[in-house]
């Protein structure tokens, strides 16, 4: 477990992430991290939950018209 220390930005608070802890996160600066109330406490995490279900869905469409969609590709 690595504390983080909370620390002034402007008129907010924030924290700051070590290189250690991005890397570990496949982030960097402008990319967007997602927080998520779980039941152990709240998680920190690049995956977009409502983007894997927008996908999902996606991929059903796919496999239900997979020879429509061969069609439209010709």
């Amino acid at each position: 477990m690595q504390p983080l220390k909370l620390t002034t930005i402007g008129n907010s608070i924030g924290v700051v992430l070590s290189k250690e802890l991005l890397a570990k996160l496949r982030s960097g600066k402008g990319d967007m991290l997602y927080v998520t109330e779980t039941p152990n406490g709240i998680e920190l995490s690049p995956y977009d939950p409502e983007f894997a279900q927008q996908m999902e869905l996606a991929e059903e469409i796919m496999r239900e018209d997979r020879d429509v969609l061969k069609k439209l590709a010709k």
